[in-house]
């Protein structure tokens, strides 16, 4: 029994030597890990540093030339800002109402900033037949403190009458409206269909009707929808007002009816003016399709005001997280990317003037290191970033694969930063499994049920557009640099393939594809949400995720389809 006693005193004592060894040897990791969880420390250990030079030849001619391009799409914007002509615009203030961008300023909160979608829609799109913006204009605003989407007709475009493109983008602004949850507005002011057009405006499922549809299934689920009818609103349109949970009219100047008196007076032989027709007071009085009546535009919008404070709608969540602007100036991502696509981006660089305090949290940095993956945030709401550094391998799609199940387990949104040429190809490529971990990306991609936002900032080709979430991937939205470029393939790549199966290339072939990867041939017809300068991407990420993260929005569970192995 002495002899374990001893045992024990023995194995006590070594054990408080030993103990004693290991806190010394441990004090000066101690020292370090006391350093860097300190705030500041675990901070510093995350931002992003720089070796952009500013007075580089390199630098001035990449600034060059992008400001050259950025000042043509903004002087595109300016004229399309304008709506129709000159003529049409002195008639439409003559008649004693507002211009479509005036409205527009009238209705959201004083000192609040409109978000417009897809400016140049439309841009050189009908031959001989300038329908600037559309024919109408959509955006996200503040009204009341509820983010909301804002529907405009401008009846200075052709009388504010719908072509295929304002079709799709008045059923694009619904579809934001609906994935996020915004309460619509709807400033009519139009002729109903462009007839003319009316093969590619009626009949199809993405039409004109498909308007009215979306209308009722957003009122059903609870996303309310009010109109305020400052003009025409004829045929179908009529259905706009009617479907709505409010409606507003202005006096001697809106007018509903399904048919106008040239029509009535064909079909039925009664004479009657529009206003006796379709009028305010009727409409108001004794139909019950609106419920206010409003004296004039001004009237109008105040009352369109009061319907969204009586919504008693979820605010926007207020980040808890503190937030600081970034350390370096995002004018200077002019002179990092230039309008050489050919250039590689330094993505870094990019991330680190868009993100708060150029913090960046970057996930397996060491590994696919073509795909760049992290976390950040955005005026202090967290993202995930996926951004392009190069084609992408097996190894960097089953690391964004990976990401995005991270950041959909943790309800974190998701922005990608595109400039990609495709995924990897040959023998070694396709023995690698490329096919099958490529396709683990474009699932992850396509099953991620949280907010994602797109930047195109250079290329977007091939499957490459898919795996980093391209139109048809449904991110909440899809903005384009003026360098953008999205096509199958570029016209080099494009003129190799034909030879080498035979089939020689013309240059009006190869000139088509060119002028078809354009980033205004794609905007012109909503393959995007709106081109915009390199500086504004915080600012513009910054209102997309105020808009999709609002009170009303529950988050979704993602659930993944197979991954193959």
């Amino acid at each position: 029994m002495a002899s374990i006693a001893f045992s024990r005193a023995v194995t006590r004592l070594c054990a408080r030597n030993i103990l004693r060894r290991r806190s010394r040897c441990l004090e000066p990791a101690r020292r370090a890990v006391a350093t860097y969880t300190s705030p500041h420390q675990a901070a510093q250990i995350s931002i992003l540093p720089t070796a952009v030079d500013t007075n580089s030849k390199a630098y001035r001619d990449n600034a060059s030339s992008m400001s050259a391009l950025v000042e043509k799409v903004s002087q595109l914007h300016a004229t399309a800002a304008q709506g129709g002509p000159e003529k049409a615009r002195q008639k439409h203030l003559d008649r004693g109402k507002m211009l479509v961008r005036d409205r527009i300023t009238a209705l959201i909160d004083p000192g609040t900033g409109f978000l417009e979608l897809s400016a140049l829609a439309g841009h050189d799109l009908y031959e001989g037949d300038a329908v600037p913006a559309g024919g109408i204009l959509t955006g996200i605003g503040s009204v009341e403190g509820t983010m909301c989407m804002i529907v405009a007709n401008d009846s200075t475009v052709k009388g504010g009458t719908y072509y295929p493109i304002t079709v799709k983008k008045h059923i694009r602004a619904q579809e934001i409206a609906q994935q996020n949850r915004l309460p619509c507005i709807y400033l009519v002011d139009s002729g109903g269909a462009n007839l003319p057009h009316q093969a590619d405006v009626f009949p199809d499922r993405d039409h004109f009707g498909r308007i009215f549809y979306n209308q009722a299934n957003m009122s059903g689920q609870g996303i309310p929808q009010i109109s305020v009818v400052m003009g025409p609103c004829t045929a179908g349109g009529a259905y706009v007002p009617s479907m709505s949970d409010e409606s507003i009219i202005v006096q001697e100047q809106g007018t509903v009816f399904l048919a106008g008196p040239p029509l009535v007076k064909a079909a039925t032989g009664e004479e009657v003016s529009a206003e006796e027709l379709g009028g305010g007071k009727l409409h108001s009085e004794v139909s019950g399709v609106t419920d206010y009546l409003a004296v004039d535009d001004a009237h109008a919008l105040v009352l369109a005001r009061r319907c969204i404070s009586n919504l008693n709608y979820p605010k926007p969540t207020t980040p808890t997280k503190e937030w600081e602007e970034p350390l370096y100036d995002p004018s200077e991502l002019d002179g990092i990317v230039g309008t050489n696509l050919k250039q590689n981006i330094n993505m870094h660089e990019v991330i680190a003037r868009i993100v708060d305090g150029s913090s960046f949290s970057e996930f397996k940095p060491l590994y696919g290191s073509t795909l760049i993956t992290g976390f950040a945030s955005i005026y202090g709401r967290p993202v995930g970033i996926i951004a392009n550094n190069g084609i992408l391998f097996s190894e960097s799609s089953l690391k964004g694969a990976h990401f995005i199940q991270l950041c959909c387990q943790r309800n974190i949104p998701l922005i990608f930063l595109q400039n990609i040429s495709g995924f990897m190809v040959g023998q070694d490529a396709e023995k690698g499994g490329i096919a099958k971990n490529g396709a683990k990306l474009v699932t992850a991609v396509a099953c991620a049920e949280v907010p994602k936002f797109t930047v195109v900032v250079g290329s977007s080709a091939g499957a490459g557009n898919y795996g980093m979430c391209g139109r048809a991937y449904s991110p909440r939205f899809l903005w384009s640099w003026p360098t953008a470029k999205t096509s199958v393939m570029g016209p080099e790549q494009l003129t190799s393939v034909m030879e080498a199966v035979g089939r020689k290339v013309d240059t009006g072939l190869r000139d088509r594809i060119e002028q078809e990867s354009d980033v205004l041939f794609a905007t012109a017809r909503l393959w995007d949400d709106g081109i915009i300068p390199p500086s504004h991407t915080r600012k513009v990420l910054g209102m997309g995720l105020e808009a999709a993260l609002g009170g009303s929005v529950k988050r979704r569970d993602t659930r993944f389809g197979v991954f193959r192995k």
